[in-house]
């Protein structure tokens, strides 16, 4: 098929490639990355004695993210931070990431500059290289599929399936800020449109991948997932790889301030609702032995003890909420799923 001509929004893939080259490698050193960007595969040299770890995630636009709503900069930050995500809730160290990108030939290039900026932001925050990925132009959206590689010592691995009856269960930071400030972007999208830098208090623009906790949990955690798709949907793929089940104390979730303001404004019927079942909050929910000291922070973030893990019972649910007035809720995993209403 012949090559769609350049626009004068974007310019030639060669050209697109080339600047994110550039962009990927000012400042750029990594012992662990022999061959980045350039060549038709790159070439990681992972730490002798180490596994490696690797995980994608697709950021869709009009799924993930909306061009009339997120600034650029958080597009690209919050691709990243979903892969670094995931190697946090491994207890891995990141090695290297992958970008591909899917334009539509009309593409802003001071849009494509943005995201760029946004995620080599992150990427230098964690020293982790962009080592590679592709480009295409798409019929309409934009795609960005993030693959992102780690490395950890052999066997360290925290899984999903590792809670045992009667570990305590825990989460770091406070849930529900994500999908509060989400509500609050969709409502007023010009108040946000000046947020191009990553700073605190942005939990849905600018989310932060707890790697270094990741690796504090190597020693202490029996079983771990981060919170994306809320922490009902998630503790329930936790329960389910683990076989077991759990009972969390509403008195005892951290409730992020934002989840509290949306209640109180009337953005969000409930800022319970938000914590349980919002989403993208990227913080660590992990289980440990009721013997083992938990720390109340790790790298600075608050780490809370919200429940504990028991046996599943016949025809009773996985999660029991068991309320402030000592109700005992069945909870469904209502946060977010592909592919259903």
């Amino acid at each position: 098929m012949p090559r769609p001509k350049p626009t004068r929004n974007l310019p030639g893939e060669l050209a697109l490639i080339d600047s994110i080259r550039r962009k990927a490698s000012a400042g750029r050193a990594s012992s662990t990355l022999r061959l980045g960007i350039g060549d038709d595969c790159a070439i990681l040299r992972p730490t002798t004695g180490y596994e490696i770890c690797v995980t994608t995630d697709f950021s869709l636009e009009n799924v993930h993210f909306r061009r009339d709503l997120h600034p650029p900069q958080s597009v690209g930050h919050r691709c990243l931070a979903r892969g670094l995500s995931d190697l946090a809730a491994m207890g891995a160290d990141p090695l290297a990431v992958f970008l591909s990108l899917a334009l539509p030939a009309r593409t802003p290039r001071a849009w494509v500059d943005g995201l760029m900026e946004g995620l080599l932001a992150l990427a230098r925050r964690h020293h982790v290289p962009l080592a590679g990925g592709d480009t295409a132009q798409s019929p309409q959206l934009i795609a960005a599929d993030i693959i992102a590689v780690g490395q950890l010592p052999r066997n360290a691995a925290l899984l999903r399936s590792g809670a045992q009856p009667g570990d305590t269960l825990y989460v770091t930071g406070a849930l529900g800020g994500s999908a509060a400030e989400l509500l609050a972007l969709t409502r007023s999208p010009k108040q946000f449109r000046n947020f191009t830098q990553a700073t605190s208090g942005h939990p849905h623009l600018y989310p932060q991948p707890h790697l270094a906790i990741g690796r504090r949990l190597r020693k202490l955690a029996r079983a771990i997932i981060d919170i994306s798709d809320g922490l009902s949907t998630d503790l329930t793929h936790l329960c389910q790889a683990s076989g077991f089940a759990a009972e969390i104390d509403e008195a005892a979730l951290p409730i992020h301030p934002l989840a509290t303001h949306a209640e109180r404004s009337g953005l969000a019927p409930s800022a319970l609702e938000l914590a349980l079942h919002g989403g993208e909050d990227y913080e660590l929910l992990f289980t440990a032995p009721p013997t083992t000291p938990i720390p109340r922070t790790l790298a600075g973030v608050p780490i809370r003890r919200i429940g504990t893990m028991g046996k599943p019972k016949r025809n009773q649910p996985l999660i029991i909420l068991k309320s402030k007035t000592g109700q005992r809720i069945p909870i469904k995993a209502s946060g977010w799923q592909h592919f259903t209403k």
